[in-house]
This record gives structure tokens, C-alpha cells and sequence, in this order.
């Protein structure tokens, strides 16, 4: 009885000074009042992994906007070759869109204080599509705004390209750029219409950030995929530890990655030179960045580009792609 006391006193005293304390004998965290497979790790204040400890959060996430930008007609831009699959591009940005808007769901049950707001960029889809792509958003439960983009604004700022499928895509992408800076707070996610996403991405997204960024004291970029061309040369990397699984740097993106609006201003230029014309690779400027600024990338993915089966940035290492697929019907 004396000892039951003296812990119940201990326990009191930890939390009141902040201090977690583990039962390793009941695998249970007595102040978190938690099994130790649990997630221990609280929003906007401490980012706990076992055996590692805790990480105090200095860098506190209040929102996210995620822009979805899409273009239903084009099967593989600046490419002859058919997607994994082999199905309309419609159907993997409905997919696409899907596995998205539940990855979204699920974080905003587990972190309900951040505002997610996602905004779809659409580029002149058909009616048909275009009609399939709201009715999709309509019970989705989420702020969901649809923008149509208008090749006119942009025919005069993007240098005359040889086709319009390339002129189409750099327009498209400036626009995302352009409404972070206008409607962008804290976090942006930019998300193009052939990833399909595992449902805790964002969770892990937004957890991870917070906990690495704090750690290092500064923002990040991150990709949620894998690339198999990551593994194709001699590079040296860091792994990290995120909230649930290992991060590794890279410095090289593909143009879907999440970031800060301040580093978005920060490197605007870098935006912007993106799109105003096709250059090689085509995301020359944005991997600049990384020669500055940390970027890092799940192991293992948390989402999947359905590319072509053989395309170098396509379809990540260790993945049940048919299984993510059909999850996504």
C-alpha cells in the first residue's frame, strides 16, 4: 500500500514537471496513461519515440493547404508510354483524389485543432471528368474549392513552348505557386493527380515535420514517395527519425513535396523560374533549393507515383501497388 502511494505521488510529480516516466514491466507509460505501442507523442508539444525520448516542439503547425493539381486528358505528359495498369488517366486522378481526401480524414481525426483546406487546380478537364471529380469532393466532409485554370493569363508571362501539353503543365503549376502565396499560412502541399496515397500520409507528414524541424530549428521540404531513381547512384544520405517510420535527405524532388509559405517566399524566384519554361530536369530550380535547405523522403513511401512500371520516377521500392489500387476503387 505504501509503495502504491509513493508511485501514485511520483507519477503526480513528473507530470507536473514535464518529465514522461516508463513502466517497462507493464509496457505502459503511467503519466501518458498510455500502452507504450500507442502513439505517445502530443501535437504542438513533444514528439515522443521509443527508445529515443522526447523532442520538445518549437516548430507548432496551425494549417495546411494542400493543392491537388490536375489534368484529366493527358495520360503521360511529355511520354508515349502507358501508366502501370494501363487505365484512363481519369481513373488514377480519381484514385488519386480518393486515397487523398481519406489520408486527410484520418489526420484530422487524430490532430482536429489543423486546418486542412484543399484547393484542386484543374486544367480544362472534360465536363464528363470534371463532373466525376466533384461528385467525388461532395461528401468528402472536407473544405474543398475547385479552380479552373485560364491558359490566356499565362500565354504571356511562360516562354512559347513546342507543344501545348508542356505549356499546359509549367501554367498549371505556376497557378499552385501563385494561390500558395495567396491563400497559404502556414504549410502547402503541392500534389499532382498520379500519386495514390497510404491513409496515414498526412498524419505522419505533419507529425514528422514538427518533429524534425524543431529538432533542427528551421523548415524542411518533404516528398511522401519513395523514388526508385534515389537508389540509382552512389549518393550519401542522413536518416531521421520521423513519428512513425525513418526519413532519409534527398536533393532531388519530383513536384510534389510539402513546405513552409515562408520558405515559398523565401524562394520565389526559384518558383517561378520553374515554370517559365521547360528546362532539364524540369525541376532544375526547385532541386536548387536543396543545396540550401534540408529535403528529405519515407522510408518507406507513404505515397506511390503510378507512373509507367519501368519509369525511374515512378513506383516505389517494397509496395502492394495492386493492393493500393484497388483500396482506392
Amino acid at each position: 500500500m505504501k509503495k502504491s502511494i509513493i508511485k501514485k505521488i511520483f507519477i503526480k510529480l513528473c507530470k507536473i514537471m514535464g518529465y514522461e516516466i516508463i513502466d517497462q514491466n507493464n509496457f505502459t507509460s503511467p503519466t501518458l496513461n498510455k500502452e507504450l505501442n500507442d502513439n505517445l507523442s502530443i501535437l504542438n508539444d513533444k514528439s515522443i519515440v521509443l527508445p529515443l525520448g522526447e523532442v520538445k516542439i518549437s516548430r507548432k503547425i496551425t494549417s495546411v493547404l494542400i493543392l491537388f493539381r490536375t489534368n484529366s486528358n493527358v495520360e503521360i505528359w511529355d511520354q508515349n508510354k502507358k501508366r502501370l495498369f494501363e487505365e484512363p488517366k481519369i481513373e488514377y486522378t480519381l484514385r488519386s483524389l480518393k486515397s487523398l481526401i481519406k489520408s486527410i480524414n484520418f489526420s484530422k481525426e487524430k490532430y482536429p485543432s489543423i486546418k486542412i483546406k484543399l484547393i484542386i487546380v484543374d486544367d480544362n478537364s472534360k465536363e464528363e471528368n470534371l463532373n466525376k471529380i466533384k461528385n467525388l469532393t461532395k461528401n468528402s466532409g472536407l473544405e474543398i474549392n475547385i479552380l479552373n485554370l485560364d491558359h490566356e493569363k499565362y500565354k504571356k508571362i511562360i516562354k512559347k513552348q513546342k507543344n501545348e501539353q508542356t505549356f499546359s503543365n509549367l501554367a498549371s503549376l505556376l497557378y499552385c505557386y501563385e494561390s500558395a502565396k495567396k491563400y497559404g499560412k502556414d504549410l502547402v502541399f503541392f500534389v499532382e493527380d498520379d500519386y495514390l496515397h497510404f491513409t496515414p500520409m498526412m498524419e505522419e507528414m505533419i507529425a514528422s515535420y514538427e518533429r524534425i524541424s524543431s529538432q533542427i530549428n528551421k523548415d524542411i521540404f518533404m516528398c511522401p514517395s519513395d523514388y526508385p531513381y534515389l537508389y540509382m547512384n552512389n549518393q550519401k544520405t542522413n536518416v531521421l527519425i520521423g513519428n512513425k517510420r525513418h526519413w532519409r535527405t534527398v536533393n532531388k524532388t519530383l513536384c510534389t513535396f510539402m513546405t513552409s509559405k515562408i520558405f515559398i517566399d523565401k524562394y520565389w524566384e526559384n518558383f517561378y523560374k520553374t515554370c517559365m519554361d521547360r528546362h532539364n530536369p524540369f525541376e532544375k530550380y526547385i532541386n536548387e533549393i536543396y543545396q540550401n535547405e534540408i529535403c528529405i523522403s519515407p522510408m518507406k513511401s507513404l505515397s506511390v507515383h503510378f507512373t509507367n512500371a519501368n519509369s525511374s520516377y515512378g513506383l516505389s521500392p517494397f509496395i502492394d501497388y495492386k493492393k493500393i489500387w484497388n483500396a482506392n476503387e
